[in-house]
């Protein structure tokens, strides 16, 4: 993973879980495209991407391993006006990411944090070992304050004595970890395919609104 800060100084401004394209062009011509997530918060000084690595990509290992300071690179966005989330939309919030897919949701808790929002939150991570969650630090700094939660679930390794949950996200952790249906949580899923329909399926089961369940999902990665 990296995250890349960068310089755009006719950037109009974003909301909290949109994206952009990035497009690179190779000396002969050849053009490559990727969407990639908005990791940092409207209120940001700076725009930030947090790339994951795929080893079959044609984007990603060179913003990985072969950027470098200075280096230009074609943005298109920000794009999406579903996948957003600002203070008039309300709560309590319910955040789901799989692997990279708590790029766009940290987006959202910095923009909570930033605007002044007390709006409840509960914030939960899927990966395969605590040593993969992405921002770790920074989310747990977060939630040291009142009213953000932020708590994983483990699908292949954990720590001796881990207490945390293990496996990937069913409907009984749904059920533990969600608010009830009648105090009708916005939701917000964002990861690889099948996490995503698991999750969100699991949450339609126990009877939420499926208005308010938003999805993101791309490729096969992550938790």
């Amino acid at each position: 993973m990296r995250s890349i800060v960068l310089g755009c100084p006719s950037w109009p401004g974003h909301l909290a879980g949109q994206h952009v394209d990035v497009r690179l062009t190779a000396e002969d011509g050849y053009q490559a495209q990727r969407s990639y997530s908005i990791a940092s918060a409207p209120e940001d000084d700076q725009l930030v991407l947090t790339v994951e690595r795929l080893e079959d990509g044609e984007v990603s290992p060179y913003l990985v391993d072969e950027l470098r300071p200075g280096d230009q690179l074609e943005l298109r966005g920000p794009i999406g006006g579903y996948f957003v989330w600002q203070q008039s939309l309300g709560g309590p919030l319910l955040l789901l990411g799989g692997g990279s897919g708590i790029v766009p949701l940290r987006a959202i808790v910095r923009h909570r944090s930033l605007s002044g929002s007390a709006i409840p939150t509960r914030l939960l991570c899927s990966v395969r070992s605590l040593a993969e969650v992405i921002y770790r630090d920074e989310l747990e700094v977060a939630a040291s304050g009142a009213g953000l939660e932020v708590s994983y679930t483990l699908t292949r390794e954990w720590p001796d004595g881990w207490a945390g949950h293990r496996g990937r996200v069913n409907d009984e952790l749904l059920r533990e970890i969600a608010w009830s249906p009648g105090e009708r949580p916005l939701v917000y899923v964002c990861g690889p395919t099948g996490f995503v329909e698991q999750v969100a399926g699991g949450l339609v089961r126990l009877g939420h609104d499926p208005q308010r369940v938003r999805t993101e999902r791309f490729g096969p990665t992550g938790g």
